[in-house]
């Protein structure tokens, strides 16, 4: 049923239309929310199912590292073409495709037997996911005025820490209650039943995402002008942000950012990848047991993600709202290394490391649409998360990697430490006068 097209009311034409803004977010954020989280929790399963696939194909430490990273070299190598082509087609078809494909190559990983097929299907399914998070939040600038995303983003970003607090003891309970059904073992289950949401979330997407604010049925003309209003004046404030290809692709701000959020998924991926064994390691053997303690980081993450994004809106600040996240991310990383024979220790630091890390993000993404706008914003967003998301096949191999040759993930982690503490200081290097708006 059509919204109804009155006069809006004065409290939507002043204070920057604070009632527009809320009847768009409630249209747009649950469901991009939704699909955010069924496309990590696809991502991330692996982790679970890692506790019971590796002894039931006898697959090495090194075997798992390597094909959970290679995931991200699928996703590295489309994720530039991926948001061009979402530009030119439009989110609706193209998000949708990609959430229907990623489904269909998550629930497939059940059917791997062999170390070959593991990195085949891993590989696909980066492939398919690519263009997934910078296509949102490329969306999302034609959407909201760039003070208004730090917090707009972080409503949406909180699928990814929502997807370990939801995904943990859902993953941990499929593997103990269904393993043997059917002649399948837990972990196939698990693959089998997380693709279907991806799925069907991407049939829905069909219906619940419009093209741009242009077409979306929802808003009256006149909310649609004031839009615009909004919109033009914020590009207007950015008179310096750059539009062609060129500018998002040789821009070394962009690279900058790609090194930053390599060392923020650094950290971030060994946590969600890795959690689960940490627990096992410090004593845990129950795996819906384990679920729920990995559900604990996660809660830290999507806490600090609404509060670090809605801080750096309210000062319109970006620089210092990346640096000290990272700070604190390295002390909790190198923490756990001295803890990971006490449960409540180990928990307690990636806690602190996941709520730094998973905080900064949408404070991240806030940054490249200071600078950039158009097709050089579409670019810039796929840049910085294909450098960035190198940090998934580095992280997991070399934890994989160093587990196997020291019987520890220790030195890995502190490699992971570094880079952290090197990126701190490189956020202070942006210009404060073009990203603090």
């Amino acid at each position: 049923m059509q919204d109804q097209a009155a006069t809006p009311s004065a409290s939507l034409q002043e204070a920057n239309n604070p009632e527009l803004y809320k009847k768009i977010v409630w249209r747009l954020i649950p469901f991009l929310c939704f699909c955010y989280l069924a496309a990590y929790l696809d991502r991330i399963n692996v982790g679970f199912a890692k506790l019971q696939m590796l002894q039931d194909l006898q697959f090495s430490e090194t075997v798992y590292g390597l094909g959970a990273g290679l995931f991200f070299v699928g996703y590295i190598l489309f994720e530039v073409p991926s948001n061009l082509v979402l530009e030119k087609v439009g989110a609706r078809i193209w998000i949708a495709r990609i959430m229907i494909t990623w489904g269909i190559l998550s629930g497939m990983t059940m059917l791997v037997t062999t170390p070959t097929q593991f990195y085949i299907v891993r590989f696909l399914l980066g492939a398919a996911e690519a263009g997934f998070l910078p296509g949102v939040l490329y969306y999302l600038t034609t959407w909201f005025p760039t003070y208004r995303r730090g917090k707009i983003i972080a409503l949406f970003m909180i699928g990814l820490p929502l997807s370990s607090v939801i995904g943990g003891p859902l993953s941990g309970w499929i593997m103990g209650a269904f393993h043997g059904v059917n002649g399948w073992q837990g972990w196939q289950w698990l693959f089998f039943l997380e693709a279907i949401p991806s799925i069907l979330l991407g049939i829905l997407t069909f219906w619940a995402l419009p093209d741009s604010y242009e077409k979306a049925k929802w808003l009256t003309a006149e909310e649609k002008a004031l839009l615009k209003k909004d919109l033009d004046a914020d590009d207007k404030e950015g008179k310096h942000s750059k539009s062609s290809f060129r500018d998002g692709f040789f821009n070394l701000k962009v690279w900058m950012l790609g090194s930053i959020d390599f060392a923020i998924l650094l950290g971030a991926y060994a946590i969600g990848f890795w959690m689960p064994t940490f627990i096992r390691n410090a004593g845990v053997m129950d795996t819906f047991h384990i679920g729920l303690l990995t559900a604990i980081p996660s809660i830290a993450g999507v806490i600090c993600m609404l509060w670090l994004g809605a801080s750096s809106d309210r000062h319109r600040e970006r620089r210092w709202h990346l640096c000290i996240p990272l700070l604190v991310g390295a002390v909790g990383l190198t923490a756990s290394t001295f803890v990971s024979d006490n449960l409540v220790l180990t928990v307690l630091c990636f806690t602190v490391a996941s709520g730094a890390l998973i905080g900064a993000v949408p404070v991240f993404f806030s940054v490249p649409a200071t600078f950039l706008k158009g097709t050089a914003a579409a670019t810039g967003f796929a840049l910085a998360c294909s450098l960035a998301n190198i940090a998934g096949l580095v992280s997991n191999s070399l934890m994989g990697l160093a587990t196997d040759l020291t019987g520890t993930s220790n030195a890995a982690l502190w490699f992971f430490s570094v880079c952290l503490v090197f990126n701190a200081f490189l956020a202070l290097a942006f210009p404060r006068k073009l990203v603090n708006r």
